[in-house]
């Protein structure tokens, strides 16, 4: 079997909302890279939603879905982060981050309430984002001469690579994206340009 080149995520911020004897749970999905992203954005709601009780969390990251973390924020163990999992685990989702804001209502839902509550937030987010399939890329850098750079921009037009950085002086370099599938065919025809050299960087 070929390596899925592919995954699914969400393309923009959505919100889902859900309600229970008072309490309010609204659900943020966010398109995340690094879960160095988390804080930030778990910090901008507790200041937007300044009197709501909980903040709990779940993540997916990586194309192979293989990283995930969780965070009950209080609630009990397993109510909350696992049942937001769930959902991006429903879903097929990576690279996404939903937090769920809770705003206490005076009535204790128990376990299977907090459980629904969440999974069905969580759900409501998904139900109302974007979702788009991507291709897993690895993104790698060039250095070439400059009298190289007709060649080598014919080359990222022929086989529509997505160039995030480029700088043009008498050493040029050209960062840009190459799809899995693609990578061998790319980098055979690199090596083909004199005084070309050819770096990895990371897979996004």
């Amino acid at each position: 079997m070929l390596f899925d080149d592919t995954y699914k995520t969400i393309s923009a911020n959505s919100e889902g909302l859900f309600r229970d004897k008072g309490s309010k749970f609204i659900a943020y999905a966010y398109p995340i890279r690094t879960e160095g992203e988390v804080k930030d954005l778990v910090q901008k709601l507790r200041a937007e939603h300044a009197k709501a009780r909980h903040f709990c969390w779940a993540l997916r990251l990586s194309p192979d879905r293989s990283i995930y973390r969780i965070q009950d924020d209080g609630e009990p163990s397993g109510t909350a982060g696992r049942p937001i999992l769930n959902a991006l685990l429903s879903a097929g989702l990576t690279n996404i981050l939903i937090v769920v804001v809770r705003y206490f209502g005076g009535t204790l839902l128990g376990v299977p309430g907090l459980i629904n509550a969440y999974k069905t937030a969580a759900n409501e987010a998904i139900h109302e984002a974007a979702i788009v399939e991507k291709t897993v890329n690895d993104v790698y850098e060039i250095r070439f001469d400059y009298l190289a750079m007709n060649e080598v921009m014919k080359l990222m037009k022929d086989e529509q690579l997505s160039i995030s950085n480029q700088n043009f002086d008498n050493s040029c370099s050209i960062q840009f994206e190459v799809r899995k599938a693609s990578l061998n065919a790319v980098l055979g025809k690199l090596e083909k340009i004199d005084n070309l050299y050819v770096k990895y960087l990371y897979t996004a």
